[in-house]
């Protein structure tokens, strides 16, 4: 495999390997978890959108884990994930299971009418336009800053797509408001919340949220968890292994 200069092709899960820039945005612990939260929400799904998909890692997950049966859609607008993420859907020979949509999720002409989805997965970018530093890095920018919508708009496009009884499964800032807020918003109703501490003592830094169409999970009682990645000594927790072993990263 002959890559372009600044890529690398990294394992990702099971015999699958992602094409990411070396110096852009990579995949990480939050796609990762939102896979696990996701599939474990709607096991026996098979169709499945993940949106501002980026390079394509929590889709492919999410896929991975499902099953052989499952076909996975996926949006996203930035010209060089989108690049990446059909190099990595050839090189797994996946064309045939995914299909990538080039546009902005916020479009709701941008999948043919009347698309529905029996589970949605989404890792919105987590920082305001004016509340931080934009990178100069396109890919960084977009990933990191929301500067094609924010977890409202991630929600919203989930609401007009989730099928009657699928499930969303999106990641964010565990403190941030918006959080909680977005899915209600839309019409979702929270069913699952877990926590994500990345080191013992200190607050959860991300949660990802599982959601269904409100006026069918109401009456839900909501499930909630919390995952320390490392403990006081810095080392991953067996809670965190754990969770590697259940998604099968053996690398």
């Amino acid at each position: 495999m002959i890559l372009d200069p600044g890529e690398t092709l990294d394992a990702l899960i099971g015999p699958w390997s992602i094409f990411q820039l070396a110096r852009g945005h990579r995949f990480s612990t939050d796609d990762l978890v939102t896979a696990w939260r996701a599939s474990l929400a709607a096991p026996r799904a098979r169709t499945l959108l993940d949106l501002g998909c980026g390079v394509g890692s929590v889709g492919l997950c999410t896929l991975y884990r499902v099953g052989p049966e499952a076909s996975l859609v996926a949006i996203e607008a930035q010209d060089v994930s989108v690049g990446l993420f059909r190099r990595t859907i050839a090189h797994n020979h996946l064309s045939e299971r995914i299909t990538l949509h080039h546009g902005d999720l916020r479009d709701p002409t941008i999948l043919p009418e009347g698309s529905r989805f029996e589970l949605i997965t989404g890792s919105p970018p987590y920082v305001p336009v004016g509340n931080g530093v934009i990178s100069p890095h396109p890919q960084r920018a977009g990933a990191r800053m929301e500067l094609r919508g924010s977890v409202f708009d991630y929600c919203a496009a989930a609401a007009r797509w989730l099928a009657p009884g699928g499930r969303l499964c999106f990641v964010m800032l565990a403190d941030d408001p918006r959080t909680e807020a977005a899915p209600l918003a839309a019409g979702l109703g929270v069913i699952e919340r877990w926590d994500y501490v990345f080191g013992a003592g200190r607050e959860p830094h991300i949660a990802t949220l599982v959601c269904g169409h409100a006026d069918e999970v109401s009456r839900r009682p909501r499930r909630t968890g919390t995952l320390i990645i490392r403990g006081e000594d810095g080392v991953h927790t067996e809670a965190y292994q754990a969770f590697r072993r259940d998604m099968g990263f053996t690398r």
